[in-house]
């Protein structure tokens, strides 16, 4: 026969695993949460640039120029297409955008400052609206402030 004491504390060992399942889900729903986060916030910008890239392997310019915010029809002020081209086109020091590679991704508010390398030229740093995804260039300094460049802390760790 049991005694009157036996079970005493069933319950409380009960809780308590509760309460740690409860804690360890809870922390791993909090960094699945934060990777993901982290991985995809910058995704529909990067589909842009890339995006971008493929026209100008088609040499499909002026859709490429459409990307920036402007038409031919009704060409940017400051960005006209003649300009594009000559940034762009086939006779520009980056018309091998098959060759191009996004080398550093940086969220800045309002935008995204992605920086593409090209074999033996200079990086460009574009600028992507989040609002509206339009290209453009970088402005300089790239972001003001300090971020957290926790990407690339674990890319150094693993490289």
């Amino acid at each position: 026969m049991a005694g009157y004491l036996d079970a005493y504390g069933a319950g409380e060992e009960r809780r308590e695993r509760l309460i740690k399942r409860i804690v360890i889900w809870g922390l791993a729903v909090v960094i699945a949460g934060s990777v993901l986060y982290f991985t995809f916030r910058n995704w529909r910008q990067e589909q842009v640039v890339k995006h971008f890239l493929s026209l100008l392997q088609q040499k499909q310019y002026q859709d490429a120029y459409r990307l920036w915010g402007c038409t031919q029809d009704s060409p940017c002020k400051y960005y006209p297409p003649d300009k594009f081209t000559e940034d762009w086109g086939p006779d520009s020091s980056y018309a091998n955008a098959a060759a191009a590679k996004i080398d550093h991704v940086d969220a800045c508010g309002a935008g995204v400052v992605f920086s593409i390398s090209f074999p033996q030229k200079e990086p460009v740093a574009l600028w992507v609206e989040r609002d509206t995804n339009i290209i453009s260039f970088a402005p300089w300094p790239r972001c003001p402030g300090r971020h957290w460049r926790i990407r690339e802390f674990v890319k150094s760790l693993f490289s």
